[in-house]
């Protein structure tokens, strides 16, 4: 049995190895990888927040409560369809970032029967979806948190982990009327229903995904464990940031 699992070892290794030299073998590939790479981090960096609450509320988000681009923080302008549509547009950038770009990179290089329907290609694409959406050029790399577009990511690589994430987030906001908390529960869930759907492979993706999330909260779990997290419908649409946001905008 143990001289059997060496041999599947060495056949993977194999297997993966000969995707990579005759990847790298193909002229176009690297050019297109790396454009790829640049376009759906471009996606991601869409600040729709900022687009949205600067048309509709003529206001600058990036002034407002935490300070960040997300859905949640537009749900303090007061305006909940506007945070409504934030968080639609969002998780569409993860969705549409991992489908339509795997849709077109995988056959235009001729690998559909490497990673056809593997969901490790579509999480990459949507954890660069995600940090694009985090860390946007455009913003001088200071943008939202990535849940929203986390969720999407997930719904499109592996939909059973991102419908109970989402579920999760319901449940858990019903609960504790907590915003952060729920995301923070929701995207814990999502590697370990990966991992026992989909596999190893994908669950180790969505872990990073989860990781980066995280440390986007980093603040918010701060104050979770002081207490002092506000929770969700809490009047704060001052135009004046959290004191801790405040200090790590200036970082």
């Amino acid at each position: 049995m143990a001289y059997s699992g060496v041999r599947n070892g060495q056949f993977i290794l194999a297997n993966h190895w000969q995707i990579f030299t005759g990847y790298c073998e193909n002229s176009t590939a690297i050019p297109a990888f790396l454009l790829v790479i640049f376009l759906v981090y471009l996606i991601g960096s869409i600040p729709f927040g900022l687009i949205l609450t600067k048309i509709f509320c003529k206001q600058d988000i990036r002034k407002i409560g935490s300070g960040n681009t997300g859905a949640t923080n537009v749900l303090r302008t007061g305006n909940k369809k506007l945070a409504a549509l934030t968080l639609f547009l969002d998780c569409g950038k993860g969705y549409l970032a991992s489908v339509l770009t795997y849709a077109y990179y995988v056959p235009y290089l001729g690998y559909e029967k490497h990673f056809c329907g593997d969901a490790r290609a579509y999480l990459a694409l949507g954890l660069l979806a995600i940090i694009g959406h985090c860390y946007p050029v455009w913003l001088k790399f200071k943008g939202g948190k990535g849940v929203a577009t986390a969720l999407g990511a997930l719904l499109a690589a592996v939909p059973y982990a991102g419908l109970a994430a989402c579920a999760t987030w319901l449940i858990t906001a019903k609960i504790t009327k907590i915003s952060s908390l729920s995301a923070l529960v929701a995207i814990a869930i999502a590697p370990l229903v990966t991992f026992f759907v989909y596999g190893s492979a994908p669950a180790v993706v969505c872990v990073l995904i989860t990781l980066l999330v995280w440390w986007r909260h980093k603040e918010n779990i701060k104050r979770l464990l002081n207490g002092t997290e506000p929770k969700i419908g809490a009047k704060k649409r001052e135009t004046t940031l959290h004191p801790d946001e405040s200090q790590d905008l200036k970082k």
